[in-house]
């Protein structure tokens, strides 16, 4: 191979259009059949002197793991938004850039949560497992009844890109969008929801609540027991954004209860293995982690993260830098 090209290791496969294009103008390990360790990805990088790493959630770089590093390493391009797997800080007192895949995965973000909280709402779950069993007999009129989404009231904790995608979709239902942020947004950017400053405040006049914030040390199990118990009776969950947001113990308490109607979820805290209690509820419609699992998404993805990383090599500067 010729030696101008970049040297990289990815972590997973990526879709086709980015493995051609790796294949045709980088230096790369053979297309990982299963997602690989972060002890995988550092043994290749130091066999390749690889210049790039290309990680996703698969490979964490954290703590200890930051100093293990080869150092031919001059960029992590993470082919996701999100940066909980990663110790950004440690890794750029490396010397070593670190850069995400912002807004080319918010559209298709927003149209998972808003999936999730149409299946939550109508009973998706449900419906298609009597389907599967073939059907078989008539319903009655007050038989698996959901609720209406239309013109309910949405409350979102984390108005980012992500979140304010969501208020966008939401207001095509006619409904009242409430919002939650360290901050107000410029007006320009709530598409006509309203701030609260205090979570506690919000949450009782929440019939769905939706979560699109990172899950760090700060927000680990902001929804539990105690701010459940504020959302009106027969509210409807959705988290699409990370698992350790949540108390699972006491969401399912408030299935139980039915003081939650119903929940959505894309994200858990085991991933990939839910707590078969979450499994088991008929109330809740679990996706598998794939808000940005589309063609296009995924492909820009990492079409950007490969862009990041030729940069890096050409000392250029980053598309998307992220900074400490």
């Amino acid at each position: 191979m010729s030696v101008n090209r970049p040297r990289i290791v990815r972590s997973v496969r990526l879709p086709q259009p980015v493995e051609d294009r790796i294949a045709s103008a980088f230096d790369a390990p053979p297309v990982p059949e299963t997602p690989l360790s972060t002890d995988e990805v550092f043994r290749l990088a130091a066999e390749r002197k690889a210049e790039g790493l290309l990680v996703t959630h698969h490979a964490a770089i954290r703590g200890a793991d930051v100093a293990r590093i080869p150092d031919s390493v001059r960029i992590v391009a993470t082919v996701s938004v999100g940066l909980d797997h990663l110790d950004v800080k440690a890794i750029l007192d490396r010397g070593i850039a670190v850069t995400n895949t912002p807004d080319v995965l918010t559209d298709c973000n927003a149209d998972l949560a808003m999936m999730l909280i149409i299946a939550a709402a109508r009973r998706v779950k449900a419906y298609t497992e009597i389907m599967r069993n073939g059907w078989g007999h008539t319903l009655a009129m007050d038989e698996l009844l959901g609720v209406r989404v239309s013109g309910k009231t949405l409350g979102i904790i984390g108005m980012g890109r992500i979140g304010q995608a969501v208020a966008k979709r939401a207001k095509g239902f006619d409904m009242k969008v409430l919002y939650h942020n360290r901050r107000r947004l410029d007006p320009r950017d709530e598409h006509g929801a309203t701030w609260f400053a205090d979570l506690r405040d919000m949450l009782p006049h929440c019939q769905i609540l939706s979560l699109h914030l990172p899950g760090n040390p700060e927000s680990a199990s902001l929804i539990n027991a105690e701010t459940l118990a504020l959302l009106p009776k027969g509210a409807v969950f959705v988290n699409a954004a990370r698992g350790v947001l949540v108390d699972e113990d006491a969401l399912i308490a408030a299935l139980d209860s039915g003081h939650l109607f119903g929940a959505g979820l894309d994200v858990c805290r085991n991933e990939p293995n839910p707590d078969p209690r979450l499994l088991a509820e008929p109330n809740v419609f679990m996706t598998p982690h794939v808000g940005s699992a589309t063609i296009e998404t995924r492909t820009a993805m990492g079409m950007l993260a490969l862009d990041n990383v030729v940069a890096r090599v050409e000392n250029r500067p980053l598309l998307t830098p992220v900074t400490a």
